[in-house]
């Protein structure tokens, strides 16, 4: 995990409305409705994130917890299994993709 720094900090407290309860440890959550190719299928992700005054401290998608993270800007980047996935703050926006054999595109919204 990295520490995020002052812009980026500044951003992700942009996007999520309520940036004093999350300053509180408290969690942010996300849901992300993606489409897959080829496929056609569309799936809603929930991404939960735990934030501090400094730092996301956790993130989880769909109920697992990611194992690590990297934060450039308001791109959050990570995988779960074999899907390595970009989650941009600033846009709302979900993109992912399974090593080449499918990918993924969607809009979030904070719950």
């Amino acid at each position: 995990m990295k520490a995020l720094t002052a812009a980026a900090l500044l951003a992700f407290s942009a996007v999520f409305a309520q940036a004093d309860e999350a300053v509180k440890g408290e969690q942010v959550v996300l849901s992300c409705e993606a489409v897959y190719l080829p496929a056609r299928s569309t799936w809603v992700r929930e991404v939960r994130f735990t934030l501090d005054e400094r730092r996301i401290r956790g993130v989880e998608i769909d109920g697992v917890p990611v194992y690590s993270f990297s934060v450039f800007d308001t791109v959050l980047l990570t995988a779960l299994d074999n899907e390595r996935i970009q989650l941009d703050t600033a846009t709302l926006t979900w993109r992912s993709d399974f090593r080449g054999q499918a990918t993924s595109e969607g809009r979030c919204t904070r719950q």
